[in-house]
């Protein structure tokens, strides 16, 4: 039975379209225009021309951020990704853990990517859920009216270095180097932080869940599912998956399974696919290696 960790009225989401300029040299983002909400956003979300990959200047939708969360398990290294059913694309991916960068926060991306973390990604340890840390600061508790956080035992965050060309935000460089890429087909700017996930090491028998809120009526709704964990291991070397609980590996089938558009080949600053079949990205990986 699914247990609801949180129930609220949705907050009054605000974000700002973009104006990207990018070139060989690096890409550059500003806020563009008045702030929109959560409609008006995916409303601006459709495809948009662009002739050169490399060097353009273009309107965009909005900002999201995405984090490429690395765990060492067992000797070897596994990216950490969530299912994630796509209303707005009529489709179910695995995925980055992600989220929309809202106005406040397009000068301080990173924030937002250490709030998915502590909201999508949930580790159970022992009688109780494993807080994290980043460098000197602690990840928000979301769930900590529902859930046991425990007090003496956390993870870590450790950034593992950034893209090979800047991003700025105007004329800041931004903390956490990440690589970006532009959708295409929505119009959005993605920026992707490369992060590793270290376990505390007394946890030895850790179990992996994804929560995500969801709207049901006027409400924003965020359950927990110990049978659906929805949150899976990619070995990226050769494209194995897992789930992960009482820290033993369960292998995942990987047939009719689809990867978000993050995974999918990028031609300079763009990437022009929806989606790309795990099955695909697997060969692809082995092909190239």
């Amino acid at each position: 039975m699914p247990r609801t960790l949180l129930s609220k009225l949705p907050g009054d989401f605000k974000t700002l379209p973009l104006r990207v300029d990018a070139s060989r040299e690096g890409l550059r983002y500003q806020s563009l225009g008045l702030p929109l909400n959560f409609s008006q956003m995916l409303a601006r979300r459709r495809p948009v021309a662009i002739d050169d990959p490399h060097c353009f200047s273009v309107e965009l939708a909005n900002l999201g951020v995405s984090v490429r969360l690395t765990l060492h398990w067992q000797g070897r290294d596994y990216w950490i990704l969530v299912r994630q059913q796509r209303a707005d694309r009529q489709d179910d991916v695995l995925k980055l853990i992600s989220g929309y960068v809202p106005a406040h926060e397009l000068g301080l991306p990173l924030f937002t990517a250490m709030q998915e973390i502590a909201e999508e990604c949930l580790i159970e340890h022992a009688d109780g859920w494993l807080p994290g840390r980043f460098a000197d600061a602690w990840l928000p508790t979301p769930y900590r009216d529902s859930l046991r956080y425990l007090a003496n035992s956390h993870f870590n965050l450790q950034a593992l270095g950034g893209g090979d060309t800047p991003v700025r935000c105007g004329a800041l460089c931004l903390a956490g180097e990440p690589r970006a890429y532009v959708h295409q087909p929505t119009a959005s700017l993605q920026l992707v932080y490369d992060l590793r996930l270290k376990l505390p090491d007394d946890c030895q028998r850790p179990s992996l869940y994804h929560v995500d809120e969801c709207l049901e009526g006027d409400r924003l709704v965020a359950r927990l599912d110990h049978d659906r964990p929805d949150i899976y291991l990619l070995e990226p070397r050769h494209g194995e998956l897992h789930s992960l609980r009482n820290g033993r590996l369960q292998p995942v089938d990987t047939r009719d399974l689809w990867l978000s558009e993050s995974f999918a080949a990028q031609d300079g600053w763009l990437i022009r696919d929806e989606r790309v079949a795990l099955e695909q990205w697997r060969a692809q990986r082995q092909a190239a290696s």
